[in-house]
């Protein structure tokens, strides 16, 4: 075994025991998932690779850690070839781990915060290898000030404003640019969700107009690459300088870095068109249709997030145990796995026939009116308040036990799912419970509901138009995490597809023009021409829909 062998080897048993001495919880928080020794082999080997064999090499990790990309470097490359190597860990416990490990190898390593630190002017030492899986911290772990810091340096080098739902990861990305060589090349270890959500279009604008985006290789999702992280991780690889006009970038999908199961050239042109880059490369790039959505038929909202589901949602009988008042609790429905059919009925008094029978607790009295008039509530309150009321989501209610307001929805569809012969399915809601976040509510929009309510039959034929919406294009709109699990976001729902939805629902008074317009004999020029449906013989028009570019 050689001496980096060894060393490689400590590494790992380190990484293993500092992981051991955090909780989950904590390292969620912190957004510390190590990189894998072989896949952090074959990230540097890859990123060596678009370097002239000749170049001495300057080597930056922004999120060092214990060193899992370092240790892969010093192992394909001899000491003449790397002239520096540099890392930042603000996490104090690993960054003197990590020194005292590599303490004789050259390595000037900062135990300090990436995001403040001072950018290099003498261009021969900024790094021209970069590699990094920067820290997963989700955007509500972000102090306000620390965001809107960022946020501010990355429109001050970049130009780009970063939306605040944004992680962490997407800002290491961005401020990494001022610290990169010219022609130097970047290896990104991130969730591949940035390529699907809002929050995306920020690294987006950068790949597409500030770099030569070179390659993005996409791991099957059901192929975890982290033990303890359910993410869809990503690789992107990128060089600093402007792209050219015909830009063209390998998307690659499934198996491994070095032999995917499959890629394909897409160009710039298409990326910009696309709003979701996760159907790179094993579908084309979507055809722009005409066709009605759900959107045009349904307010959609996400279900209620209590923030303390434990807490806030119980049984009829706990309730009662609890001695809580009728006029605070309402019926909520139980999550998908506990409904045995998609058709939920009621009973006289407007709750779901389900079990369990469950409620919300939903109070909006102030804490003195609650103390005052309801004495079991505001011990109930009193006891759980140490463990919720400092929570994201209660910490910006008021009162901090109040929930949002979801009234019944008559439609139904599940919000996370696995993919299966029918993975999202639509419920038929006759009750007046309301929903958790494991459900988008589908509440009809004004025309629709007054059509309904003409006709109560027309309810059911709704709802079997609904479920006649095909299964892959719900997938396709929606997006995917570790474990294969897709999830589909209120916006990414109301742009299915929903042309089946005219039969029974003809008439729409607020949009007549979009749906009852124009019919020609010939092909009709339209201002996008992936905007023309054929109908038989002849070409509807639709109005154009304005797409969003993805840069």
């Amino acid at each position: 075994m050689t001496k980096r062998e060894e060393l490689e080897a400590e590494r790992v048993a380190l990484q293993r025991t500092l992981d051991g001495q955090r909780t989950q919880a904590e390292r969620n928080r912190l957004g510390q998932f190590a990189t894998p020794p072989r896949l952090a082999a074959s990230v540097v080997e890859s990123a060596l690779k678009l370097l002239p064999s000749t170049t001495r090499v300057r080597f930056l990790d922004p999120a060092f850690g214990t060193g899992s990309f370092y240790s892969a470097l010093l192992g394909l490359v001899d000491s003449p070839h790397l002239r520096h190597a540099m890392g930042f860990e603000i996490d104090k416990e690993f960054g003197l781990t990590a020194a005292k490990l590599w303490h004789s190898s050259g390595l000037n390593l900062h135990i300090a915060d990436f995001t403040l630190a001072r950018v290099p002017t003498d261009p021969a030492a900024k790094p021209n290898l970069l590699i990094c899986n920067p820290p997963y911290v989700r955007h509500h772990h972000l102090d306000r000030d620390v965001k809107m810091r960022l946020q501010v340096t990355v429109k001050h080098r970049l130009g780009i404003e970063v939306s605040g739902l944004s992680g962490l990861y997407c800002y290491f990305m961005l401020m990494s640019h001022a610290w990169m060589a010219d022609d130097g090349v970047a290896a990104w270890l991130v969730p591949s969700e940035f390529m699907d959500v809002g929050y995306g279009q920020a690294i987006k604008h950068y790949l597409l107009r500030q770099v030569e985006l070179l390659r993005i290789h996409r791991f099957n999702p059901a192929d975890v690459q982290f033990e303890d992280a359910l993410v869809s991780s990503s690789v992107v690889w990128l060089r600093n300088r402007q792209p050219m006009p015909d830009q063209t970038v390998l998307f690659s999908y499934g198996g491994s870095i070095e032999a995917p199961a499959t890629e394909r050239l897409v160009s710039a042109d298409e990326l910009r068109l696309e709003r979701k880059w996760t159907r790179f490369p094993t579908r084309a790039p979507r055809a722009e249709s005409a066709c009605a959505r759900l959107g045009d038929f349904f307010v959609i909202r996400r279900g209620i997030a209590t923030g303390a589901n434990g807490s806030f949602i119980m049984t009829r009988e706990q309730a009662r145990e609890r001695g809580l008042p009728a006029e605070c609790l309402r019926p909520i429905l139980p999550s998908p796995r506990h409904l045995a059919t998609d058709e939920v009925l009621a009973s006289k008094d407007g709750a779901p026939r389900t079990e369990p029978q469950l409620v919300l607790l939903d109070c909006r009295l102030p804490e003195d009116r609650v103390r005052d008039e309801h004495p079991p509530l505001w011990r109930y309150f009193e006891k759980i308040r140490p463990d919720v009321a400092g929570r994201y989501l209660c910490t910006r209610r008021t009162p901090w036990y109040a929930q949002e307001r979801r009234p019944a929805a008559p439609f139904l569809c599940t919000y996370i799912v696995r993919a299966t012969a029918r993975p999202f399915r639509f419920i038929l809601n006759h009750s007046q419970a309301t929903a958790a976040n494991v459900y988008l509510l589908l509440y009809p929009k004004p025309f629709a509901a007054r059509a309904l309510e003409a006709d109560p039959g027309l309810k059911r034929q709704v709802w079997q138009a609904l479920n006649r919406c095909a299964s892959n294009t719900m997938l396709d709109e929606g997006r995917v995490y570790g474990g294969d699990l897709h999830k589909l976001e209120p916006g990414e729902l109301a742009r299915v597809p929903a042309d089946h939805l005219l039969e029974v629902l003809p008439t729409l008074p607020e949009t007549e023009p979009a749906f009852r317009s124009l019919f020609a004999e010939a092909v009709v020029r339209d201002a996008h021409p992936r905007r023309r449906v054929a109908v038989g013989k002849r070409v509807r028009r639709m109005p154009t829909r304005r797409r969003r570019p993805a840069d």
